[in-house]
């Protein structure tokens, strides 16, 4: 699963320096110098001068591009706009390849599959009120300040349109020393939209804020846990399945990036008539095999399985689909539970899956797709398979969170 986000940004040297060379580029998207010195925005090869409003280049790579969008200087949301496509794909595939190095492992990179500008339909917003009125946006990097960024290359070109009316939502939603989260998620019906505060919602919110979403389009606004106004239901498509998630589900952050892990993974269980599919969240894997294997959709939220329940219900031809609501870091599935499957799917969180994939090594399944948003939790769990029997097929590594250090991936585990 994705949607947590990278640890913090180590921060560059901010005392004035001469010209250096940078020698490598970090898993965090920083340049370092030969004493280790973090410098932001620059590329192996390049000659710099280090100065307190930040580094200037003498010699550029030529892998450096001009920054697609105009907030690169100012906004945290991306850190390698300055690079070439070519680069920011080989960068990748390495902190993943450095990732199973470290733990002894010669990995096959397949791909690098990377979504294009423009197509995040999911990104959490940050809301501030203003003198003025508000301000929303995301944050500088490694900085509590809100950048607005009217134009970001990152979302859909909907999700941007609707800051004007995130504007409105944060004047109410945020104070003048706190801020709000606004989570925004592109569905068939229209932007589903959370808000994440601490304010309480009065009846003042209560009649505004559904007038407000109308006018914006939205298909349904959620206050902290609560739903103020749905208009439509979210939809999102699972397969053939039509699915309306719970208020901030976890969803894939890119139809692209979905569409290529889903791939990866149908090839992986191929031709198994019984799947389990681990950490299903609402169905992104589940409903598409459901098309031609019987799935056993395990995840520790129930509202998740519920909403993946009533789509698998609301479609006619799936194979059978059952539901198990079950905390898999806690109590993972025992070996004589998993013995009824023919293969496993497993997307966990950032943590990884320790403790399940102990146990399906310990199990007699032979076939494991595996995805993953962490390439070193990815590598740990990898080499207990590996040293259990399995071997590691190709990994595809999927970049849907375009010119950040995110890295997300995809690889098949068959028993030797």
């Amino acid at each position: 699963m994705t949607e947590t986000l990278p640890p913090k940004t180590p921060q560059p040297d901010p005392a004035p320096r001469g010209e250096v060379m940078i020698e490598a580029v970090t898993h965090h998207g920083m340049g370092r110098t030969a004493d280790g010195t973090l410098v932001p925005r620059v590329l192996p090869g390049e000659l710099v001068t280090l100065a307190a409003d930040g580094p200037k280049i003498v010699t550029p790579s030529p892998e450096r591009v001009a920054p697609p969008c105009r907030h690169f200087k100012s906004c945290g949301g991306c850190a390698m706009q300055h690079a070439s496509d070519g680069f920011v794909a080989s960068w990748k595939a390495e902190i993943v390849r450095t990732a199973l190095r470290a733990q002894g492992i010669e990995g096959e990179i397949a791909a690098v599959l990377t979504s294009p500008p423009d197509s995040r339909r999911r990104a959490r917003l940050a809301g501030r009120r203003t003198k003025k009125g508000a301000l929303v946006g995301f944050h500088a990097r490694a900085s509590d300040t809100v950048i607005e960024v009217p134009g970001c290359r990152l979302m859909l070109p909907q999700l941007t349109g609707l800051i004007p009316a995130l504007e409105r939502i944060a004047a109410l939603a945020a104070s003048r020393k706190g801020e709000a989260g606004l989570t925004v998620t592109d569905s068939e019906a229209g932007p589903d939209l959370h808000i994440d505060t601490d304010k309480p919602l009065t009846e003042e919110l209560r009649i505004a804020l559904p007038e407000i979403a109308r006018e914006a389009g939205l298909a349904r606004l959620v206050w902290a846990d609560e739903i103020v106004a749905e208009l439509e239901p979210p939809v999102q498509r699972m397969g053939r399945a039509r699915v309306v998630p719970p208020p901030g589900a976890f969803l894939q952050a890119t139809a692209h990036g979905e569409a290529a892990l889903l791939e990866a993974v149908r090839e992986a269980v191929a031709g198994a008539p019984r799947i389990v599919d681990l950490f299903a969240g609402c169905g992104t894997f589940s409903l598409p095999l459901a098309e031609t294997s019987e799935i056993h959709a395990v995840e520790g939220e129930a509202a998740m399985l519920a909403a993946l329940d009533r789509g698998w219900r609301g479609v006619s031809g799936l194979k059978r689909v059952t539901t198990e609501t079950r905390d898999l870091f806690r109590r993972p599935l025992l070996p004589d539970e998993l013995a009824r499957f023919d293969a496993a799917v497993i997307d966990p969180p950032r943590a990884g899956a320790q403790a399940q994939v102990a146990q399906l090594s310990a199990s007699q399944i032979n076939v494991i797709a595996m995805v993953s948003c962490s390439p070193a939790s990815f590598a740990r769990d990898a080499k207990a398979l590996i040293d259990n029997g399995f071997e590691m097929g190709p990994v595809t590594v999927v970049d849907q969170f375009r010119w950040s250090p995110h890295v997300e991936l995809a690889t098949r585990f068959t028993r030797r």
